[in-house]
């Protein structure tokens, strides 16, 4: 795949209010390790390969667990999840999938057992800010890192 431009140098105004977005989110409160997950998970979802190949890197960095990213796409038959992730990740795909699920109450009612007001709006806020990053490295073909050794295989 060749990339289409550096979206992040073409509008580097642009880029730089979503990563002062981004920012904001990464100090909001919310657990480190769940923002990892529910950035992972959502890129799962759109199927971007630049966003997992980071957020996994990223997660490992922050202490993630191996089986945990391996079982990440089938969390929910998967006991390595709090109740509390486990809603958020519920969450995620709904958002995420905003034009098909319309965010159902019955989701938003569990992220609220688990999440005070503000982290149920930041947890929404970092699910839409992933969805924006995981758009802009889709529609611009941004080519995540390969170890010499696994291209090779390919």
């Amino acid at each position: 795949m060749t990339p289409r431009m550096n979206f992040m140098q073409a509008a580097p105004d642009t880029i730089k209010a979503l990563t002062a977005l981004e920012a904001q989110i990464q100090g909001s409160g919310l657990e480190q390790s769940l923002i990892e997950l529910v950035k992972t998970r959502a890129s799962q979802i759109n199927g971007c390969a630049y966003c997992i190949n980071m957020h996994t890197s990223d997660a490992r960095k922050h202490g993630e667990t191996e089986q945990r990213l391996y079982l990440l796409n089938a969390w929910r038959e998967a006991p390595a999840y709090s109740e509390r992730e486990r809603a958020a990740l519920a969450w995620t795909e709904a958002v995420t999938l905003i034009a098909d699920t319309h965010a159902p109450d019955d989701l938003y009612q569990d992220v609220r057992k688990h999440f005070s007001d503000a982290e149920t709006v930041n947890l929404t806020m970092l699910i839409a800010t992933i969805n924006a990053w995981n758009r802009l490295a889709i529609s611009f073909r941004a080519v995540p890192p390969v170890r010499a050794k696994a291209a090779s295989a390919a």
